[in-house]
């Protein structure tokens, strides 16, 4: 099993102070050197990535073996319709795995750790205190991975039902630089200019929900994946899907 740990040095109380003042903050080195690693190290190893993207009946999940079995005029035909939906409105195409509830019963996954560790009260805490909240929980997430064209259209993580507090994208990138794209933007509510966020290893940046925001395609010129955790907060009273 993982060992996660919160990083004694973080100081919540400022932390808060940004996150009351623009809705959103950056905290740099969230995890124990050790934990992190170890998570980044298996978020590596794992090959099982479902490539995911919304078509005509919804979200759509490609397994390894489903995209190895396409052709190159397949696959070209199904990029272009993925970017013919995404010049329309939201679309994604990303690789993604789940985050299983907390809940679940312990399978020695890494990704079943890492949601352990965000349902324990010693990150609730730190969070609940961040964000100004006094009782969350962890909803809902995946581990993603973008590589190049690989983009996330402007949302604001808003959906019925769901009743989303704040999210948070976890980065799990090493080396990252700007113009590989990539990059978490938040956008000014008249499009005229959005702020940019270079992904970074063992940050997290947490941002209230409603807030429009997007990730910018994935250039050629990246030598790897854009790797992180994403998912969601809610109140405690609702349950986990």
């Amino acid at each position: 099993m993982l060992a996660l740990s919160l990083n004694p040095a973080l100081d919540a109380g400022s932390l808060a102070e940004e996150y009351a003042a623009c809705g959103r903050v950056r905290i740099r080195s969230l995890l124990g050197e050790s934990g992190v690693r170890a998570l980044h190290a298996g978020l590596v190893r794992r090959d099982d990535w479902r490539q995911m993207f919304i078509g005509d009946a919804g979200v759509v999940e490609l397994d390894p073996e489903q995209r190895l079995a396409m052709t190159d005029e397949s696959a070209a035909a199904l990029d272009t319709e993925i970017h013919r939906r995404a010049s329309l409105g939201f679309q994604y195409r990303y690789e993604g795995l789940r985050i299983p509830p907390p809940d679940e019963p312990a399978t020695g996954d890494i990704l079943a750790d890492f949601a352990s560790f965000m349902a324990s009260g010693e990150l609730l805490a730190f969070v609940e205190t961040v964000i100004g909240h006094p009782a969350i929980a962890f909803g809902e997430g995946m581990a993603t991975a973008y590589a190049s064209g690989d983009f996330l259209t402007c949302h604001d993580d808003a959906v019925r039902g769901r009743d989303r507090l704040a999210a948070f994208v976890l980065g799990m990138t090493p080396q990252w630089r700007p113009e590989w794209g990539g990059l978490l933007l938040f956008h000014a509510d008249d499009d005229d200019r959005a702020e940019a966020l270079v992904p970074r290893f063992n940050t997290l940046d947490l941002f209230s929900v409603p807030q429009r925001h997007s990730v910018s395609y994935v250039a050629p010129s990246a030598p790897g994946r854009r790797l992180a955790l994403t998912g969601w907060l809610r109140p405690c009273a609702h349950s986990s899907t």
